[in-house]
């Protein structure tokens, strides 16, 4: 096949083989005889001979008879089993064809590996030779197409591969490179759209490439405006090459630098000047120059250094603020991807306040800086900071941690030093808390809750014993008002990390649940909520914590809270209360004793349209249906229609249904005038079918 028109005969031809043997098995004489006539016709127009030859005689149409099949080699079933035959050898010819083209496409794979990329073109050609209609050589093609920057046959390759496959996905990824390649913007992101019409899973990967096609398109717009404003000798755009020149002379001293870069800081402000100075090299200009270098190692402790190592992180925030390709020149400069990590902790204030100035800036569009900066480093560094109150950059620090948190990448790659990079420098600060960093600890804590988002740092976090008795401290620290936004901000990072069942918790789980008792004796509903909130999680995995906290008087606190709070609170509330209901006969006596009728647990059931706060309602009162007498104080009230209703409810949660079914039936089975009252409302019908819900 060498042109489109080729390969559309070719599957033409197909289907009209398919029909052709439908018609040989049809059970209609007269069909199945056309079908042989123009077999013949294909047999003696292709290209390889039929091994049987068959008899044909002509079929006289006139007599009333119809002619006789008597013939063996004229029989219709013999001429498909000649057909089978001939089928079989096509298709063991192709078997032996494939596996030649899918060596030679392995040998295109091995060269593409070792960047040998006319090699590989030529293997997957000689695969197509043998096989033309095999997709993963037209693709794989393209791709080393691309590499040698021949995008039209990468795009030729890709039609051919969505001729073989309409759905191909990397057809249309491949083509869309290729057209990003020839600077047909538009056309590229047509095709990466496409992938995400095919597969919408697929969201992300098509957002990167779009983003990347509008960055290249963009950069160009930029080169072009400002080649024509040079062009027309534009006097600020002629002075950026012509301070790039004065500036890569060697052996000035350290003034005569700063001198300059501060001038060439006042011409780059705009997207002109930041442009003519990337196209004029100005990051290796400045890079590459042996006093600028050698001043951003700080390897001196001259103030005129000093200064030099400041200007220069200052122009390069300049010339890469909203200039995205800049960015990413910059990011590819090895001494500048060194240096900004490293000098986050300089002792001289102008250096460290330069260096976060520019760091900050790769925190807001993170990507390139997650791919090319030591992010271990980073972040102990960061941490370093940020434990030092007095230094004025702890907030600008926090900041760009709390920025690169919410990164995932950045969180995959911490992973591994979570224990170093991140535990032990956040316990040491949480441990010393005081007036001087109490302003920068809840973005800090808001920042490790973004980690925690990660499920391998949530579960390093929740194990380690260190982590909670830490935890512990702070809580005890921060009892006064003036650390209030501190112990929210960690009451919050407790709940979440305490969804997971560790011993580290279980350890710590008394001590917190003192804390938390503690903190329900005060004012503020804000730390209410959250205390009880963190009672609700640490309570289920420790029964020596649950007894501490019935003997604290947690029923009557939580009932008291079920009487007014919000839904937040009423969650955390009802479940905690579920919990003690649960695991304690002298909790439900307390409950009961304070509630005959259990007003509160009708009142979740009756108004909550919070299928959690209602399954733990009858759950709870399920457990205070074990206590004699309850069913009988229930009487007259509403409570048979309540757990009905829930039980018979489309609910999303079928435990919604099990905990209602459940406490009907100890309701009625402890008291069977509720029975009657089932009855009259066929509740029986509904039992039944939750008895099925029901764990065997």
């Amino acid at each position: 096949m060498e042109n489109l028109e080729d390969f559309e005969t070719f599957l033409k031809k197909v289907d009209n083989i398919s029909q052709l043997v439908e018609d040989l098995r049809s059970s209609d004489v007269e069909v199945q005889h056309k079908a042989m006539a123009k077999a013949d016709c294909y047999i003696a127009a292709s290209g390889e001979p039929c091994k049987t030859e068959v008899n044909k005689t002509t079929i006289n149409t006139s007599p009333p008879v119809q002619p006789s099949l008597t013939h063996q080699n004229e029989s219709p079933e013999n001429f498909m089993k000649i057909m089978e035959r001939d089928a079989e050898d096509r298709w063991l010819r192709r078997a032996a064809k494939e596996k030649k083209a899918t060596a030679l496409k392995d040998k295109g794979n091995e060269a593409y590996a070792q960047e040998d990329y006319e090699a590989a073109v030529k293997y997957y050609g000689d695969g197509l030779a043998e096989l033309k209609d095999m997709q993963p050589l037209y693709t794989n093609r393209a791709q080393a197409y691309i590499k040698l920057g021949k995008y039209k046959e990468a795009i030729s390759d890709c039609e051919w591969a969505l001729k073989c496959n309409e759905r191909c996905i990397k057809a249309y990824l491949h083509m869309g490179r290729a057209y990003q390649g020839l600077k047909q913007y538009n056309e590229a992101r047509k095709r990466f759209q496409k992938i995400q019409e095919i597969e919408p899973g697929r969201e992300k990967m098509v957002k990167e490439y779009l983003m990347k096609v509008n960055m290249e398109e963009e950069r160009e717009s930029q080169e072009m405006n400002a080649l024509q404003e040079f062009d027309k000798g534009e006097r600020k755009a002629t002075s950026v090459p012509q301070l790039l020149e004065k500036l890569s002379l060697p052996g000035q001293m350290p003034l005569y630098y700063c001198g300059g870069l501060e001038i060439l800081s006042h011409m780059v402000t705009d997207c002109t000047g930041q442009t003519l100075f990337r196209l004029n090299n100005g990051f290796t200009i400045i890079s590459s120059n042996d006093m600028v270098r050698s001043c951003l190692l700080q390897e001196s402790n001259d103030p005129g250094r000093h200064e030099l190592c400041a200007s220069v992180l200052k122009l390069w925030t300049v010339v890469c603020n909203g200039n995205d390709e800049n960015q990413r020149m910059l990011m590819t400069c090895p001494v500048a991807k060194q240096l900004i990590v490293q000098l986050v902790t300089s002792k001289h204030v102008a250096v460290q306040t330069e260096c976060f100035r520019l760091l900050y800036l790769y925190s807001q569009m993170p990507r390139l800086a997650i791919d090319n900066l030591n992010l271990v480093m980073l972040v102990r560094n960061l941490m370093a900071c940020i434990s030092k109150p007095k230094q004025q950059q702890a907030n600008t620090a926090v900041n760009v941690l709390k920025n690169f948190s919410a990164e995932s990448r950045f969180c995959i790659q911490l992973r591994n030093e979570v224990p170093v990079a991140v535990i032990r420098p956040f316990t040491s600060i949480l441990r010393n808390i005081t007036i001087s960093n109490c302003h920068v600890l809840p973005s800090l804590i808001s920042a490790v809750s973004s980690l925690a988002r990660d499920d391998v740092i949530h579960q390093k976090l929740a194990h380690d014993s260190q982590c909670w008795e830490t935890f512990v401290v702070a809580i005890r620290q921060c009892s006064t008002p003036e650390y209030k936004e501190i112990l929210y901000s960690l009451l919050s990072l407790i709940i979440n990390l305490s969804t997971i069942t560790s011993p580290a918790i279980q350890e710590h789980a008394v001590s917190l649940c003192d804390c938390c008792l503690g903190l329900l004796r005060g004012n503020d509903g804000g730390i209410i909520t959250k205390a009880t909130g963190v009672l609700s999680t640490v309570l289920p995995q420790s029964s020596e914590a649950v007894q501490y906290a019935i003997q604290g008087k947690v029923v009557r606190t939580m009932r008291r809270l079920l009487k007014g709070a919000g839904q937040t609170a009423t969650k955390y509330a009802i479940k905690t209360l579920t919990v003690c209901t649960a695991a304690s006969h002298l909790a439900r006596e307390e409950l009961v004793k304070s509630d005959k009728k259990l007003s509160v647990l009708r009142r979740l059931l009756s108004s909550s349209c919070d299928e959690t706060v209602s399954g733990n309602a009858s759950l709870c009162l399920a457990h205070c249906l074990e206590l004699e007498e309850v069913a009988s104080h229930l009487l007259g009230t509403d409570i048979v229609p309540l757990l009905l209703r829930h039980a018979a409810g489309d609910t999303k949660r079928t435990a919604v249904q099990q905990n209602a079914a459940i406490a009907l039936g100890k309701l009625c089975r402890s008291e069977p005038r509720h029975l009657i009252k089932l009855r009259e409302l066929h509740g029986l019908e509904i039992l039944h079918s939750c008895v099925k819900l029901l764990p065997p």
